[in-house]
């Protein structure tokens, strides 16, 4: 009984991921193709093949949108190949997202306080980024001293 409940929740749980995950694809794709419209009619109206600032970011910031679509569409496909969430990969999503609102951020609108909160954001991100990359370096670096140190926890 507890085996076919097991493999129950394991069907509803890949049909579940499987359908995020062409979701996400319909919602980027569609992205996309509005991207490439507004581009197209940004460029062609008068003055043609000059984009104003605001035009600029608007762009600059459904570049970023886009992007962190096709990064939730990572985590997600890892999600379903390794049933685990890969912090990195969400460290990167939030980059981008922070990032887009950065790009996209008009600055008289904010108080300073607001600004450095947003500031302190993005350098604690990064760190832990950074942090994260640094960590997965060294378990690829040397894998047999990760596999000697996880047998001595166990032993402990």
């Amino acid at each position: 009984m507890v085996k076919i409940i097991g493999r129950i929740l394991k069907f509803f749980e890949r049909l579940i991921v499987g359908s995020l995950i062409l979701m996400m694809m319909v919602v980027i794709l569609l992205s996309t193709i509005e991207l490439a419209r507004i581009l197209v009619l940004d460029i062609i109206t008068p003055p043609s093949y000059l984009l104003d600032i605001n035009e600029l970011l608007d762009v600059f910031g459904f570049f970023m949108l886009i992007l962190i679509g096709v990064e939730l569409l990572e985590t997600i496909r890892a999600y379903l190949n390794e049933h685990e969430v890969h912090v990195e990969i969400v460290l990167e999503v939030a980059l981008i997202a922070v990032a887009r609102k950065v790009v996209i951020i008009d600055v008289k609108e904010y108080s300073p306080g607001t600004l450095l909160a947003i500031a302190a954001i993005v350098v604690s991100l990064a760190g832990a980024y950074y942090l994260q990359k640094q960590i997965r370096n060294r378990r690829e670096i040397n894998p047999q001293k990760k596999i000697d140190n996880e047998v001595k926890e166990t032993l402990k």
